[in-house]
């Protein structure tokens, strides 16, 4: 038994023409059968035909289908997804889908799970149990893509290369091998792409980028989620994760960064066996960080390097790795109290960068957090983010303030750090403050790594470690050499506008002595205005002229001009009682 969605409003041809056109123009649309598919089978069918991924072949038409307008579903998946909608979650379901999809909804999922801002407690929840449980590439595959990318074959570069991988993800492949370098032979990490997931991801975007806009175009309620702005955000780290390229960069800016600093490290990047699709790192011989404390390594020690090199990356420098989980923190060394824990940073393709103002306005958040002042913390989350439509102050203040106070009462070591921000950015999206999304990714990575410090270290004081960070930084922010340079930039800024100045001055004397000189002028109450005005002016010279009518036709005849005079009085009551009436639109 086999069964087609029908468009939820009718059939819909004048307003899904745009989007079947569009889709018509895919190159893969049996991936868009297989999405849609999914969807249905996890209980979103509603969605997939008021979206109008599918409709019902209407009786009496003789021309063929377009594929979006004849996606056939099996009556079980339907019957499959009514009964998981009934005994599952929303919020599973949503997980249970991008699991089905693949790779690139995986990772979708996974960037997804750091927007707290737009995203219920209970999606997030879910999304974070996404996993790369992906199977492995078959070694000839692999070797493939290795030896076409780097134009050699395994013997020329490698002394040895373990077919075995280390580990699987969506994106790439990762396998342990023997450089040979000037240095010696060195052990690495061989980081290599899925053979053609770079033209899969792709053809998946291009789904998305249609789907996301005709959710919020033909499914209103879906809008408060941005579906669109989710995808252009995954747009953009995919594609950066895609080049390997970028991900060496990003290690090797780290590695700068934390130069002189023993306790941390990052891979160094071998280029001779580098590409956009092979990426060769040092290999790092430790253990990961959830496995720190049955090994003997001392747990509170590590929570409080990896809390500060967290802070440091995110504060100080700007840019920071946004995805700290515990597979990407390997501990090397500290088994001994003679020989202090390393921490190792890897799989550096997801970064976040916060401009020297979002970092001020981030430290003043975390300050006023330390402080307790509930009112600075809604000021400072109110600089951050960006205002959609006009705000109470007075009762923003009160929302967000009562929402820090709940975590501001309690000792600082008892603060969920993690609570705490999703809980004042929730309150801030509620009066339509729109937080930017590198300062989300700062959330995760916060949110983050103080669930690692917990795991180390439950009695971690989180705001006790970063407390001397915070100092330092308002004193740097405060220091003679920062308010100089301030004022140096200030006053370069002021040199400009006085070259600009005369200049666009004589601009425009010269369109006013040419008589090119326009001036607009915006008044939304004008239309209105003029209109009643107008009116006014007809009913007036009605009135006037039934009334002149009326006293004339009076002296010759008195039924004549009584019946004038009447009608006269009653068309000015009927003017009156209109124009009482009558209220200027709401934005006038």
């Amino acid at each position: 038994m086999e069964r087609r969605f029908a468009d939820a409003h009718g059939t819909g041809h004048d307003r899904e023409g745009p989007l079947i056109s569009i889709v018509s123009a895919v190159r893969d649309l049996g991936r868009l059968r297989e999405i849609t598919s999914v969807l249905v089978k996890h209980g979103f069918g509603e969605v997939v035909a008021r979206a109008g991924f599918g409709r019902r072949r209407m009786a009496g038409r003789s021309d063929p289908p377009t594929p979006t307008e004849d996606i056939v579903l099996a009556e079980g998946d339907l019957a499959k997804g009514e009964e998981e909608s009934a005994r599952i979650s929303t919020a599973e379901r949503v997980r249970l889908v991008l699991q089905d999809l693949g790779p690139s909804f995986i990772k979708l999922g996974q960037i997804a799970s750091t927007r707290n801002d737009l995203l219920p407690p209970a999606v997030i929840t879910e999304l974070r149990k996404l996993q790369d449980n992906v199977p492995p590439v078959a070694f000839e595959e692999i070797q493939k893509v290795i030896e076409a990318s780097l134009g050699a074959s395994l013997d020329q570069v490698f002394v040895s290369f373990d077919k075995e991988p280390l580990a699987t993800a969506s994106i790439g492949q990762v396998h342990r091998a023997v450089l040979a370098t000037p240095d010696g032979n060195q052990d690495v990490v061989i980081k290599v792409q899925r053979p053609a997931v770079g033209v899969t991801v792709h053809r998946d975007l291009e789904l998305l980028h249609i789907m996301a806009a005709a959710l919020e175009r033909a499914v209103p309620e879906t809008r408060i989620y941005s579906p669109i702005g989710l995808v252009q955000q995954f747009d953009r780290s995919i594609t950066a994760e895609l080049n390997f390229t970028i991900e060496g960069e990003n290690a090797e800016r780290f590695a700068q960064n934390f130069a002189g600093t023993a306790e941390v490290r990052f891979p160094k990047v071998y280029k001779q066996a580098s590409t956009k699709q092979v990426l060769a790192l040092e290999f790092f011989d430790g253990l990961k960080v959830d496995k720190v404390v049955a090994a003997g390594i001392d747990g509170p020690r590590v929570a409080k390097a990896a809390f500060g090199v967290v802070i440091k990356m995110i504060f100080e420098d700007g840019f920071f790795h946004a995805d700290p989980h515990p597979g990407n923190v390997i501990i090397m060394g500290g088994k001994t109290p003679d020989v202090p824990p390393v921490i190792g940073l890897i799989d550096t393709g997801m970064v976040g960068r916060l401009s020297p103002e979002l970092r001020d306005r981030t430290v003043d958040l975390m300050v006023a957090a330390v402080r307790k002042d509930s009112y600075a913390v809604a000021d400072a989350l109110y600089t951050i983010g960006r205002p959609t439509k006009k705000i109470d102050m007075r009762d923003y203040r009160a929302e967000v303030s009562m929402l820090a106070e709940k975590y501001l009462g309690k000792p600082l070591k008892e603060i969920d750090l993690s609570a705490m921000i999703r809980d004042l950015v929730g309150g801030a999206m509620k009066y339509g403050l729109e937080i930017p999304t590198d300062f989300m990714l700062v959330g995760k990575a916060l949110m983050t790594i103080e669930g690692i410090g917990k795991q180390l270290d439950p009695d971690l004081d989180v705001f006790g470690e970063a407390q001397p960070y915070f100092t330092k930084l308002l004193r740097q922010r405060y220091s003679p050499q920062r308010l100089g340079n301030d004022l140096i930039r200030g006053v370069e800024q002021l040199s400009r506008a006085g070259y600009d100045v005369p200049l666009q001055a004589r601009e425009i004397l010269e369109d006013l002595r040419l008589g090119r000189l326009q001036l607009k002028v915006a008044e939304p109450a004008l239309t209105f205005v003029t209109d009643r005005l107008g009116r006014r002016i007809f009913s007036g010279l009605v009135i006037a002229g039934g009334t002149l009518g009326g006293a004339t036709a009076l002296a010759h005849s008195t039924i004549a001009g009584v019946i004038l005079l009447v009608l006269a009085g009653l068309l000015l009551v009927f003017h009156v009682l209109l124009d009482l009436r009558r209220k200027p639109k709401p934005d006038a």
